[in-house]
């Protein structure tokens, strides 16, 4: 199952500091920054949009979100249909396992998946294309995850899919993680009605 840093192919922004790896699930990339330090401290540039979109990140980003969990919570795995959300994911506290899953009907890497250990020290980043599911798991006894999104959030368009699916086979590390009520209740991909599911 393709992992994100397996037959990877780093591309980076002429003179920006910036490397995109991409991942075997097309689309969805790591984004490696550099951080700049002195005895003051540091400073990291976590988004500019020109530079981005030299590393062919083009989404123009409406909303963002911060989330706080503790280890062992597993978010996911969402997605929006018709108000469909790109999403660029950072951690400034702790580790997280980062997942999306390709979803899209009719992609030919439908139900495969690629993840990312995100963390505040290594200051990475995961790009998750529209027509995504996504999810992460807090790795850490803290995890503060922010992310950007290209669309704005609707409770009513929002669907999922179960983390565990035997089908896609994740591989989080974990049978037992402490989900919410509605995220129990989610089903496996192959049980998804395909008016529920995206279009590739």
């Amino acid at each position: 199952m393709p992992k994100i840093g397996e037959s990877s192919q780093v591309n980076s922004a002429t003179g920006t500091g910036i490397q995109r790896v991409d991942t075997n699930l097309p689309g969805v990339c790591e984004i490696l920054l550099k951080r700049r330090g002195d005895a003051r401290g540091s400073f990291l540039e976590t988004y500019h949009q020109k530079k981005f979109a030299a590393l062919g990140i083009t989404d123009v980003f409406v909303q963002d979100n911060h989330s706080t969990s503790a280890q062992g919570v597993l978010r996911g795995l969402h997605y929006q249909l018709k108000r469909s959300q790109a999403k660029l994911c950072r951690v400034i506290e702790g580790e997280a396992l980062d997942v999306a899953v390709d979803i899209r009907i009719g992609s030919p890497h439908f139900g495969k998946w690629a993840s990312v250990v995100l963390s505040a020290e290594k200051s990475n980043q995961l790009y998750v294309p529209r027509g995504f599911a996504h999810g992460f798991l807090a790795l850490s006894p803290r995890v503060q995850f922010l992310y950007k999104c290209s669309d704005f959030y609707d409770g009513a368009d929002e669907y999922g899919i179960a983390f565990d699916d035997p089908d896609l086979n994740i591989a989080w590390g974990t049978t037992s993680p402490l989900l919410s009520e509605k995220d129990q209740q989610l089903l496996p991909l192959a049980k998804v009605p395909r008016e529920f599911l995206p279009r590739y």
